[in-house]
């Protein structure tokens, strides 16, 4: 068995971190540790949304829709994802928050994967 190939479930997986599939997080003998990039796999039911906006990132973010109906709050902008498919990137410094208005999925990618650096859900 190759220890550098993992195969897995992302609702699975997910449910075992927070929502996230790789990242530096992950042990370093794990194929999915990196410290390039950070991968989740978010399920959020109606209504779910952040306690309190992120501000202050240091990482870029790219949030692809996969099912459901999803807001991404950004200064002076509200993004509204509702069709398949549909994403929104943000740059480093630039805060925000969100609201699953639909039982939504999202995959999040974030880089650089930065130690230490954790918000608040």
């Amino acid at each position: 068995m190759d220890d550098s190939v993992y195969v897995g479930h992302a609702g699975s997986d997910a449910a075992l971190d927070r929502g996230w599939l790789l990242g530096h997080f992950k042990d370093a003998s794990d194929p999915r540790h990196s410290e390039a990039v950070e991968i989740k796999w978010g399920v959020h039911p109606e209504g779910d949304e952040r306690a309190e906006w992120v501000t202050g990132e240091e990482r870029t973010a790219l949030l692809v829709l996969i099912s459901g109906r999803f807001r991404v709050e950004l200064p002076g902008r509200s993004v509204l994802l509702s069709r398949q498919g549909d994403y929104v990137v943000w740059g480093r410094g630039v805060d925000h928050s969100w609201r699953a208005e639909e039982e939504s999925v999202v995959l999040t990618v974030r880089w650089p994967s930065v130690p230490g650096y954790r918000s608040i859900p």
